[in-house]
Formats: structure tokens, sequence, C-alpha cells
């Protein structure tokens, strides 16, 4: 009966303040008053709250703090995302899941996301965190049919335009800290990106973008050794957040960011996001991931997304890939 929860809560979120009649809604969705009424006696029994009048109908009062299926899919269904959703209670790796989804001949796009994960996969095979519910643990995938070279600043493209509907959405200012971690301005990192792809000699046959949010998680709620530089959107507004509406529209707004690369639109924006939301420019760094380290100053980005480096001697050197931290004096 989770489509008919859906839709009862979607009536009442486009609703707002207004309120929805018992009547109306049984009508419009073809089912007895008796029915509704009991939906929203489960509704109520899973953390909602509605505000009832005799004679006026229902009102939504607040929701549950951590992400449900029917909830996300009446806000999903409300910004008319019509890729396929699926929520999971718990599972290994989202983009695990999206792997095994894809092998077994999956139609793209396509997006799981999971209220816990127990084996949260990080860049270079780092464990994310993700015990907490009421974040977001999220992997798109798709069948792009793209040459390589063209995926380049996939993950970067998509930072920035996280960056961008998070500030528009909940008025939180992120930075990207290249290539694929989202900090508060307290330096707290409150998201991380995992770009996955399955090559053929000249495509990219299959790609998979997963990304941690940390959307209402405090400090309790990380691990000793994560609280110092963990963060989360909450944290960083100072304000409570519906997980479930932020969930929905960085769903959306992903989907929208993977339309514009696809279709090559993103380079219009690219340098002007990558402007506003560095964090690593002019900052002396280093970047290792295989062989020496190389130590420099962060002079920006080149037009893939490479991070340029200037060394000693005020050399010039071009990095596609790496793992960078500060050098502190």
């Amino acid at each position: 009966m989770t489509a008919l929860d859906s839709s009862i809560l979607l009536a009442l979120l486009v609703a707002g303040e207004a309120p929805v009649s018992g009547d109306r809604l049984a009508k419009e969705l073809g089912v007895s008053r008796v029915a509704i009424w009991s939906r929203l006696e489960r509704l109520r029994a899973a953390g909602f709250t509605f505000a009832a009048s005799t004679r006026k109908g229902y009102r939504l009062k607040s929701v549950p703090r951590a992400l449900h299926p029917a909830l996300l899919d009446a806000h999903l269904r409300r910004l008319k995302v019509t890729a396929p959703v699926d929520w999971l209670a718990s599972v290994d790796s989202t983009n695990s899941e999206a792997e095994r989804r894809l092998a077994a001949g999956a139609e793209t796009p396509f997006a799981v996301l999971a209220q816990t994960q127990t084996a949260g996969r990080g860049r270079l095979g780092r464990r994310w965190h993700s015990a907490t519910a009421g974040n977001l643990y999220l992997s798109l995938a798709f069948r792009p049919f793209i040459a390589p070279e063209r995926l380049k600043p996939f993950t970067l493209w998509m930072g920035l335009a996280l960056c961008a509907h998070l500030e528009a959405a909940c008025g939180v200012k992120l930075g990207l800290k290249w290539p694929n971690d989202l900090l508060a301005a307290d330096g707290r990192k409150v998201a991380g990106m995992l770009t996955e792809a399955r090559l053929d000699v000249d495509n990219v046959r299959e790609l998979v973008f997963g990304v941690g949010l940390n959307i209402a998680g405090a400090a309790k709620d990380f691990p000793p050794e994560l609280r110092a530089a963990a963060g989360s959107l909450e944290l960083a507004t100072g304000t409570r957040l519906d997980p479930n509406r932020v969930a929905a529209e960085t769903i959306a707004a992903l989907f929208e960011a993977w339309e514009s690369f696809s279709e090559g639109r993103w380079r219009e924006e690219f340098k002007s996001r990558w402007a506003r939301y560095d964090t690593l420019t002019g900052k002396s760094v280093r970047v290792g991931l295989r062989g020496d380290p190389v130590a420099g100053v962060v002079d920006g980005i080149d037009d893939e997304g490479s991070l340029i480096l200037r060394t000693g001697g005020r050399r010039r050197q071009v990095i596609a890939a790496g793992e960078v931290t500060l050098r502190h004096p």
C-alpha cells in the first residue's frame, strides 16, 4: 500500500497549509474514506502527525526524521522525477547494489538509496560511515556509451552542481575540495562522491555515481575518530531540515546535472562554478596516489577538471587524479 500512502502524502504536500478532506482524497484515489483513515493511522504510527478537522479535513504537520519510502516517493512525484528510485532499508553499498542491477540488465537511468549501509565505500577503498538514519546514501546508474576521455570532468561537475543546488535549496555555502569532497565553511566534510565505470575499448558502457550526504547528523552520531572532521547540513545551517525533502530535491538536481553533462551543456557553467566553490586555489598542498607525492601550490584546474600545481621553480604540473592534503606552515 506504499503507492496509496504516497498519493495521500502527495495531496497533502501540494495542499500545504490548506486542509484536504477525507472525502476528496477517497474520490480522487478511488478508495473508501475508511481506507484513507486506516492509512493515516498507519502513517501516524510511523511518525507522521496530522492536524484534523471534522469539517475541513487533514493537514500534514510533521514528518519522520528518517527517510520514509512513501514520503520520499511523494516528493519525487511532486518534483516530476521520472527515473525509477528505489528505497532500501539497508544494503551493503548503494554503488554495489547499482552494479548488481546493471549486471542483471536493469534499464537506465535509475537510482537506489538506503537508510543505512553496512559496507559503504569511499575513494581508495575507504569505508564511508553510513549508519545514521536521516542521511542520504545514494547511487545513480547510467549506460552513457561515451568516450572514456569525456568522463574526466564528470565527478567534479556533479560536485559543483551539488554545491550550487544545496546553496539554493538549503542556504548553505559549501566548498568543493578537489576532486570529490564537499566541505562546510568550518572545513568539516558534509559529502563525498565516488564514481565507478565499466569501460569497453572506446566507450564507457556502465556508470555509477555514488554520493553520501550528511543531512541530519549531529556530532555525537559520528564515530569518535570522525567527529573532528565530519559535518552535516544541519550542523552547517543551524536549522532543522526534512531529510526526505532534501533527499528528493538532491536526487532531482543530480539527474538534471547528469542531463547537462551528457548533452554537453555543463561547460557553460563549469569554470564559473569552480571559481565560486573551489576550496584549494592558492593553497599549499601535497598530492599523492601512485608513486611519490607531489607538493605545490594549487593554480586552478584545466578544461577537463585536472588540478594544476605550481611546484618548485614555478614549474606547472597537471594532476588528473590524486589524494589532496593541505600543507600547513
